[in-house]
């Protein structure tokens, strides 16, 4: 019968020694892995709290925008049915009144005021006369009053005469700077910045012929145009 192997004190003591180090490896391993995993987690976990953010926000973005739709929409037919059934004209059912060029346009959503440039600027000049007309300052009333928050265009427009001696390039650009008086007008009143600007058409859009004195008067204009869409 063979012998059994003889177990020394030195070879017990190189089996703890090398126990100990192999438990202490594999306790490394796993902690430095939960703190790796940790992290992983904690940054996954913000990455979703931020994209929950942002739905939540595009989600109430959307809400405002649909509820700014609707009221369009209401305030458009609210328009169409003065007109139609309450036998309004335009100015009296969008809050203009009596006296004013008003057209409205339902399938554009727009609301045009158009004034003759001779009520505010003198011939071949992009300044305000000293004395703002009364009708521009009504009109300014009514935006702030009834059409706060929509979006406005000032469009300057022009007859066909050639500019000879006012010293501006063109028809194009005295349409542009008029329409920019309008505007800086009307913003030093209280129209918001982001919500208007300045187009200038020059002779490009008449609404009469160009042939005749009254019809350059006509097609001389500035029209203020609120969007209701």
């Amino acid at each position: 019968m063979q012998a059994a192997k003889k177990i020394t004190y030195s070879t017990v003591y190189n089996k703890v020694v090398l126990l100990a180090l192999c438990s202490f490896m594999i306790f490394a391993i796993f902690t430095s892995g939960c703190t790796s995993w940790k992290k992983k987690y904690q940054a996954l976990n913000v990455e979703h709290q931020n994209t929950l953010g942002l739905l939540e926000s595009e989600r109430m973005q959307k809400g405002e925008l649909a509820d700014q739709v609707s009221q369009s929409q209401q305030t458009i037919e609210e328009l169409q049915e003065k007109i139609a059934e309450r036998n309004q004209s335009p100015a009296q059912a969008s809050g203009f009144g009596d006296g004013y060029d008003v057209s409205f346009d339902p399938s554009a959503g727009t609301i045009t005021v158009t004034l003759p440039n001779a009520i505010l600027f003198n011939a071949g000049k992009a300044k305000l006369k000293k004395a703002i007309s009364v009708e521009l300052n009504h009109i300014l009333s009514v935006l702030q009053s009834q059409y706060s928050g929509r979006q406005i265009d000032v469009v300057g427009h022009t007859d066909t005469d050639p500019i000879k001696k006012s010293g501006w390039k063109d028809n194009w650009e005295l349409s542009a700077q008029r329409s920019l008086s309008v505007v800086r007008y009307l913003v030093s009143k209280g129209i918001p910045e982001d919500r208007i600007r300045a187009v200038g058409c020059g002779a490009g859009k008449p609404i009469a012929s160009n042939a005749n004195t009254s019809g350059k008067a006509r097609n001389r204009r500035v029209e203020i145009v609120v969007y209701m869409k």
